[in-house]
């Protein structure tokens, strides 16, 4: 093997083994850093598509309840917020990720909306949340300040914890 080709195939499984460390996220930087306010804009709906989930996710499984309300709708409510930035259609990483949130709303969602984000069907929020790769996590409080970032996958204690460090405390507690 001549030496540029060694060098290729180097650059390629460096890549590769960078991609599979940090799911689809290829840039750790970025993002939207905790404290800013939360950039409220519109976003696609259920409703919007008519209920047709395929047209507002690559998701295979998804759940209904994270397409209700369009971000800026979602930030009104004075709710926390949940936004999970996400592409499964070619990150598997995502769909991990998106199995964790489902199982966080069903523990938390009459206290936090739960909201996904695809990028081929929500490329501005991706733009206006500086999200570089996916999946991407931010938790948002009820005044609409970003509370948490955080770039690549997350486990379930750990986006746990992030939620509940936005709840009231007496929610915060009611919810153990």
């Amino acid at each position: 093997m001549n030496p540029t080709a060694a060098s290729i195939r180097f650059l390629c499984l460096t890549a590769l083994v960078s991609t599979l460390l940090t799911g689809c996220d290829q840039s750790q930087s970025g993002g939207l850093q905790k404290g800013a306010v939360a950039p409220r804009l519109p976003t696609k709906t259920l409703a919007d598509v008519g209920g047709d989930l395929s047209r507002i996710t690559t998701y295979r499984q998804p759940d209904e309840r994270m397409y209700q309300y369009s971000l800026d709708k979602a930030l009104a409510t004075g709710k926390p917020i949940l936004l999970e930035f996400a592409t499964p259609g070619h990150c598997s990483v995502c769909d991990r990720q998106l199995q964790i949130t489902k199982a966080l709303l069903d523990k938390y969602q009459s206290q936090v909306l739960f909201l996904h984000m695809d990028q081929y069907e929500n490329p501005e929020a991706f733009k206006a949340y500086r999200v570089m790769g996916d999946p991407w996590t931010f938790v948002i409080d009820s005044k609409g300040i970003v509370r948490y970032q955080q770039p690549g996958p997350m486990l379930y204690p750990e986006m746990e914890t992030a939620i509940r460090d936005v709840l009231p405390k007496n929610q915060a507690q009611a919810s153990n």
